[in-house]
């Protein structure tokens, strides 16, 4: 037998209150994980580099950083 309970003056089953609790909790945490697909990310603090040439030296150090550490050496 299912424990039932009175939820607005019907019967309901404790089967669909737990199927009705997870499909909300993970709905829930999938709607909050989502995002928009196609924006990137700021790519972190600005540089505040003296010269061009300088801001291109960290910034290409700081892709061949991140190249290095997802592989793509």
């Amino acid at each position: 037998m299912v424990a039932m309970y009175t939820i607005m003056g019907r019967q309901v089953g404790s089967h669909v209150l737990a199927i009705a609790t997870l499909g909300t909790t993970f709905a829930g945490a999938a709607l909050a994980m989502g995002g928009k697909k196609g924006e990137e990310k700021a790519s972190g603090p600005p540089i505040n580099a003296k010269s061009s040439e300088e801001e291109n030296f960290v910034k290409e150090y700081v892709r061949k950083a991140k190249d290095t550490v997802q592989g793509k050496q």
